[in-house]
């Protein structure tokens, strides 16, 4: 009787099995092409067309190649999910322009999205995780890079190598082992209003936003950085602008090393282990935007220098912030700045609304009207004529 038992729950359990694998959806596997002529192939593959825009249907569990410029891949919140492949792609857009890549959870390859030599491409509303590295952009130029969320990639959460004129924006970086975003030799590109936090491990030197190897004349702007251990470095790089970033809860609020001539104003450096640090000294670079715009708000300022003043009712402090040597923040802000921050610089009231323009108009009009006054009353009055008679004839 028991073996009995046994054997029927055995056969339920294969029975299951052999059900479960019946039912079991189809996914697609092996690389999928959308060829330069508009076709998709395998076309098994779960995209469906309709014009320009390819919409998935459902998962897909292997890399898409796209040969066709000016149309939308449109994940439609389904995955594309790789096996850790080395090398391998989730995205390979190669030498392609004006594509859109959206609304999908791309994870487990090498590089989630790869660019190369590509322009005019956007990458937006994606979940990238779990890759290698996350975005890949090499030598590719105008590409926009927003509301993307980037997390928990290997070694680089977007990665600009010899790229131009991106764009790389709103987009929640978190949790990447080593960089949230990182450029080398990559100029005249703009890094604004992403959410940058907590990338690395707990002991390793992660950096939030970095530029390395002649990324010059690059604009970063409006960016969180927060709970990294670099919030902002530069090495070998130039002539940036680095403008209005709260820079929160680092170990180094932000690092310059062999880099010069950068603008660096508006940001506030806020609980930082060490706001700044230059190496070596000898490089100079510019710490405000001038008098009575002003520098940067450093939470440790009043402890430094407590005997600090406002300058001229500005809210700016009297006393330069020094960061080393030639670079110190010559205008310090009293308090954190946002977009709404501004000096309080009295307004230029015209001078025919002053006080003292209308004094002067009035004591004139009554000097005037007293004048008159009396001239009236001491003119001699001129005699009546007297009446004559005619002549006599």
């Amino acid at each position: 009787m028991k073996k009995f038992v046994l054997l029927a729950f055995v056969l339920v359990l294969l029975s299951t099995a052999v059900v479960m694998g019946l039912v079991r959806p189809v996914v697609a596997r092996g690389t999928i092409h959308i060829r330069s002529d508009g076709s998709v192939d395998p076309p098994t593959a779960p995209i469906q067309r309709n014009g320009n825009v390819y919409t998935f249907t459902d998962n897909i569990y292997d890399m898409i190649v796209v040969e066709r410029d000016n149309i939308v891949v449109d994940g439609a919140g389904y995955n594309l999910q790789g096996a850790g492949a080395w090398y391998s792609k989730g995205i390979d857009l190669t030498g392609g322009s004006n594509v859109t890549i959206k609304n999908m959870e791309i994870k487990e390859f090498f590089f989630g999205v790869w660019l190369n030599a590509s322009s005019s491409n956007s990458i937006c509303g994606n979940k990238i995780t779990n890759n290698k590295v996350g975005i890949w952009l090499f030598d590719s130029s105008s590409n926009s890079i927003y509301g993307n969320d980037v997390t928990a990639n290997l070694n680089y959460g977007i990665y600009l190598g010899y790229s131009s004129g991106n764009s790389v924006s709103e987009n929640k970086i978190t949790a990447n082992n080593y960089y949230g975003i990182h450029l080398e030799h990559s100029s005249g590109n703009s890094i604004c209003g992403n959410d940058i936090t907590k990338n690395g491990f707990k002991h390793i030197a992660n950096v939030g936003i970095q530029l390395f190897s002649s990324s010059n004349n690059n604009s970063i702007s409006g960016n969180n950085m927060t709970n990294n251990f670099y919030g902002i470095s530069l090495w070998g790089s130039s002539n940036n602008t680095i403008y209005g970033n709260d820079i929160t809860n680092n170990h180094y609020g932000i690092v310059l090393t062999n880099s010069h001539n950068n603008i660096i104003y508006h940001n506030n450096f806020v609980e930082n282990t060490r706001q700044a640090y230059i190496h070596p000294s000898v490089y100079m670079n510019f710490w405000d935007d001038g008098y009575p715009s002003g520098g940067n708000y450093w939470s440790d300022y009043e402890d430094k220098y407590p005997r600090a003043k406002e300058r001229d009712d500005s809210c700016v402090w009297d006393v330069p912030y020094i960061i080393h040597a030639d670079n110190r923040d010559r205008y310090p802000l009293m308090s954190p700045w946002s977009p709404a921050w501004g000096p309080k610089i009295p307004v230029e009231v015209p001078f025919w609304m002053r006080w003292w323009f209308w004094t002067i108009v009035i004591t004139g009009i009554a000097v005037l009207a007293g004048a008159v006054y009396f001239l009236e009353k001491t003119e001699p009055s001129t005699p009546a004529p007297r009446h004559q008679k005619p002549a006599c004839q």
